[in-house]
């Protein structure tokens, strides 16, 4: 009852209110103050209806008349509504973590900033992974693998490279054949010192009882239906023979590959095909199988050059000094008769060529084999020295023999003496006093070779190269000593030529060289080619590849050369040719400075620091006058298998390696030859001996011979051997690749092949790190590469390799299956060798 009738007094009032502002609206001014006492009233009366009291809602309610006259106006203001209020510790918190927020991020701005400037500055920024290099979408050519059953001749043979660009690869298989007997493999004889010219060469044997025949290697006349031309470097200008092929066995086979151990061999190659496997041991020309474990290859060399020794100029004996020789195993006596010399002098004092009346008397007591006479019309011979590098703790598997068979067989025994091979043997560690201590040295020489090797082996290290070249400022160029056997490769050599004048050149042999075809054949020819090289012009062909297939003849190659050089190309290689103003010119802004041509080398070209007063060879006249007669018949003093390119502006890694020379205003001429398998007289190695013991210079490795020559004036070649390559690139863009530096040359230019851009090299067959040579001689033993080859497609397929002559680097590690099948690392417990850098040391 009570709700109603509080329900019914709100109406009211809502009545009353409504009926106050109907007035309002409706009266006039005059009516004002009427409507102000109605609302005041009705205001009152909203109150007390609204007014609060502890006993609402109940019958003691009282009237609203108690309420004080001067209550609280309707209008009253509001309380303001706040939020949840942050403690001040709180707040002083969050301050501090925002505060050490922003310090850490600024922070680590600032060090990234200088993370990225330093890397900017050592060249090690991290860039995107580059685009592949064009000749990864070349095919690969297929014909390099074609067996022995496509045998063909030479003039029948329609090559798979190269060809016209604008058709496709050309004869890449062979349509399978009637299978027919195989021809008879044939005895390869290349020597040809002989007759009236040359004292009579004397037959060497494989025992000093003269007993043991040397085998001969055999070849097959014809070459491989579809084998590809080489692409760089020629057979025909090396007169080398590339109408024939040699098959691993008839080429390795005489070293004691293909028979087994039972009968002196090596027990490898007994395995995939094997048709006519055995002919060399069968024919009227043949000898037996050679029981290998019985040889001593020291003292058949050494009994050689004595039995022979009329075909050399007479050598002294000088005395032993254990420090300062680099000498052989002490107890070798009969060797140490063949090795030592009497000290060189700078003048080229060699017999070489002479006759013998031309040759002044020795004392008869000093002389080695005085008991045989020599005619006084004859010719004498160089003697050479194949310096073998590798070191003490070097694992030698199997094919390592075999090679090294091999080389003492075809090079020294078979030659008559013509070349002598030896081990230069690098001992790693140099807290071992090998030149102290005789004992030490002939122990760890002892252990440094295989058995059958033992007594041909020098040791050296390189605290002993820092002991005899001392005084040589040390830059630690990339972190590397300049002792060290990767900066100073030659320092061994050149000392060892101090020591045995005796030999007229010395071969840098490294232990990862491989050659398809007859060692003594390829050294030969090599020697005649680049005897009869003219100077004119020869450092600007030796800068530069020749590609037969772009280049035309050896002639026109010449004659372009010579152009290029005087007259310069139209090439972006040459952009900033115009900032190297001429000697003499003082118009660096001038026609002349501007031009693109080359200053053809004529003659020493010294550094002003070069050590003076070495007898350097000048030119007899001009450049112009000369009619390319200066220089044949003269023997080379290098002879590199790459060309001998100008480092300066190229992009590779060691142009700036000089050591001792004044490089205040400018560097000094330099030429460089990547891998150090080269030839060097006794006369460059002298003054690379001079140069380094009296003026302390030196150089990078392949940069030192190539530079000594230049500033001495010598004769330095490159010998354009054949070169493969396993894709089919575009010849003509080859040719801009190789030869992409400036005026055609190899270098001389950023864009220069060597530096970055040396990946082009992976796919050929000669360069310190390509990757188709070891594939190419694997596959040519007989050996599965990349799920290719391998004794069940020889069988199926064409039958084995037949490669011609072929150089190839590097080959490391190869490890042939063995008689039981046992690889060479099961059957000794060792493992697998291991390769160290360009120089295969």
């Amino acid at each position: 009852m009570e709700k109603n009738t509080e329900w019914e007094s709100d109406r009211e009032i809502a009545a009353d209110y409504e009926s106050e502002m109907d007035s309002y609206g409706s009266n006039s001014d005059s009516d004002l103050e009427k409507a102000q006492y109605a609302q005041r009233k009705s205001s009152a009366r909203f109150q007390r209806k609204n007014a609060t009291s502890a006993y609402s809602s109940s019958s003691r309610e009282t009237s609203g008349s108690h309420q004080h006259l001067l209550s609280s106006s309707p209008n009253k203001r509001k309380s303001t509504f706040y939020f949840y209020k942050v403690p001040p510790r709180v707040v002083r918190y969050m301050n501090w973590a925002l505060l050490s927020t922003m310090v850490i991020i600024a922070v680590c701005l600032i060090r990234a900033s200088y993370v990225s400037s330093r890397q900017v500055e050592m060249g090690t920024v991290e860039k995107s992974a580059p685009k592949p290099p064009p000749w990864e979408v070349f095919p690969f050519l297929k014909r390099y693998h074609g067996g022995i059953r496509t045998l063909i001749s030479k003039k029948a043979n329609t090559p798979e490279y190269p060809h016209d660009p604008q058709q496709a690869l050309k004869n890449t298989s062979v349509p399978k054949q009637e299978a027919k007997p195989l021809p008879k493999s044939v005895p390869f004889d290349p020597y040809t010192r002989a007759g009236d010219e040359y004292v009579e060469k004397h037959e060497c044997f494989l025992d000093t009882a003269n007993t043991i025949k040397i085998p001969r290697v055999h070849y097959y006349p014809g070459t491989v239906n579809g084998f590809p031309e080489a692409v760089m470097g020629s057979h025909e200008v090396l007169d080398l023979r590339d109408d024939i092929c040699f098959e691993r066995f008839g080429r390795l086979g005489p070293y004691g590959y293909g028979y087994s151990v039972n009968r002196g061999g090596t027990g490898a190659g007994l395995h995939g095909d094997r048709e006519g496997a055995d002919d060399l041991w069968t024919g009227s020309e043949s000898t037996t199988e050679v029981d290998y474990s019985v040889v001593e290859w020291v003292k058949v060399q050494a009994a050689c050059a004595t039995k022979n020794a009329g075909r050399f100029r007479p050598i002294e004996k000088p005395g032993d000094n254990l420090f300062l020789d680099l000498h052989t195993n002490g107890e070798q006596a009969s060797q140490e008769d063949i090795v030592k010399g009497e000290p060189s002098t700078l003048e080229d004092d060699s017999t070489v060529g002479k006759k013998v009346s031309e040759i002044p008397e020795a004392p008869i007591n000093q002389m080695v084999a005085e008991s045989e006479i020599v005619p006084t019309n004859l010719t004498l011979l160089p003697r050479t020295a194949i310096l073998v590098r590798t070191w003490w703790d070097f694992h030698y598997t199997i094919e390592d023999i075999i090679y090294l068979r091999s080389l003492i067989a075809e090079l020294s025994l078979l030659s008559g003496g013509e070349f002598a091979v030896h081990f230069l043997v690098h001992v790693r560690d140099d807290n071992v006093p090998i030149w102290a201590d005789k004992k030490i040295y002939n122990r760890i020489l002892e252990n440094a070779l295989p058995a059958e090797f033992r007594g041909m082996g020098t040791l050296w290290s390189e605290r002993q190269m820092g002991l005899i070249y001392g005084g040589i400022q040390e830059s630690f160029f990339r972190d590397l000593p300049v002792h060290g056997v990767y900066r100073s490769t030659f320092m061994p050599v050149q000392y060892f030529s101090h020591q045995h004048p005796e030999y007229d050149f010395v071969w840098n042999w490294e232990m990862d060289v491989r050659y398809t075809g007859h060692w003594y054949y390829f050294f030969d020819r090599i020697r005649d080619w680049t005897k009869a090289q003219p100077r004119k012009g020869l450092w600007e062909r030796n800068g530069r590849f020749y590609i037969p297939s772009v280049h035309g003849s050896w002639e026109d190659f010449k004659q372009m050369v010579r152009v290029q050089t005087e007259m310069g190309i139209d090439s972006p290689n040459n952009v900033w040719s115009g900032l190297k103003a001429p000697s003499g010119n003082s118009n660096p802004g001038s026609r002349t400075a501007q031009a693109k041509s080359d200053k053809s080398i004529w003659g020493p070209e010294p550094p002003p620091d070069v050590l003076m007063n070495q007898n350097d060879v000048k030119p007899p006249t001009s450049y112009e006058k000369d009619k390319y007669e200066w220089g044949v018949g003269e023997e080379a003093d290098l002879i590199t298998f790459n060309p001998l390119f100008d480092p300066d502006g190229t992009t590779w890694f060691f142009t700036e390696d000089l050591t001792g020379y004044n490089t205040t205003t400018s560097l000094p001429p330099r030429r460089a030859a990547i891998t150090t398998t080269s030839r060097l007289s006794k006369r460059l190695l002298t003054l690379m001996h001079r140069e380094t013991v009296l003026k302390r210079h030196t150089m990078f490795s392949e940069m030192w011979p190539a530079s000594v020559s230049l500033h001495h004036g010598l004769k330095a070649v490159y010998a354009p051997h054949p070169m493969y390559i396993d894709r089919d690139w575009p010849p003509s863009y080859l040719a801009a690749v190789m030869n992409g530096g400036r005026n055609g040359a190899s270098g001389g230019a950023r864009t220069s092949v060597y530096g970055g851009r040396e990946h082009n090299f992976k796919g050929t067959t000669w360069f310190y790190d390509a990757g188709f040579a070891p594939n190419l001689w694997r596959r040519w033993l007989g050996m599965k590469v990349d799920n290719d080859g391998g004794e069940r497609e020889e069988v199926a397929g064409e039958g084995r390799m037949c490669l011609p002559g072929v150089l190839l680097h590097p080959v490391k590690g190869v490890e042939l299956v063995v008689e039981g099948g046992k690889r060479v690392s099961e059957e000794d417990g060792k493992g697998e060798r291991r390769g160290e850098g360009k120089d295969g040391t």
